[in-house]
């Protein structure tokens, strides 16, 4: 009789076939039934909220740059352009951005997915022009887990560098 496997027993059984085969690719752990949903998660309810993005959670697997202590704080964007300019520069520069995608856009905000190559886990961004500032606001979070090691800080550190080499 086949029973239905626990995240617990799901992700021995995905440590299991990593060790036992180092060569075990993405393709090989997509095809087993529900690999992709067990380390998606749920999308969170996002947003800007009275001129702010959401607080990080306790968990280290988040960076904000408002509302953020000193372990989740991130610096913002700055940008020397108008603002719809830097807005259609960060968009181009999200398209190479590796297993990324732009699920939200407004004229002041840009929310994005980044999903991990060999797991499938995904990280949820935003990007907030406010009006009256030359700066992006910005916040990357996982959606599950405990640590990202740090992923979602180096996320953002490569994006404003793009856009530093783009002369935005």
């Amino acid at each position: 009789m086949l029973h239905r496997l626990t995240a617990l027993a799901w992700a021995s059984l995905v440590s299991i076939v990593l060790l036992m085969s180092p060569s075990a690719s993405a393709a090989t752990l997509g095809a087993l039934p529900g690999a992709a949903s067990l380390f998606a998660g749920n999308a969170p309810e996002l947003g800007v909220q009275e001129g702010q993005l959401s607080p990080c959670p306790d968990s280290p697997n988040c960076v904000a740059s408002q509302n953020a202590d000193a372990d989740h704080a991130i610096a913002p964007l700055s940008y020397s352009s108008d603002r719809d300019t830097a807005r259609e520069t960060l968009l181009k520069v999200l398209t190479v951005v590796p297993r990324t995608r732009v699920v939200e856009q407004t004229n002041d905000y840009i929310r994005f997915e980044s999903s991990s190559r060999l797991l499938g886990f995904v990280d949820d961004g935003e990007f907030y022009f406010p009006a009256e500032d030359n700066i992006i606001q910005m916040r990357s979070a996982s959606r599950v887990g405990e640590s990202d090691l740090s992923v979602n800080r180096r996320r953002m550190e490569q994006i404003r560098l793009a856009l530093q080499d783009l002369g935005v």
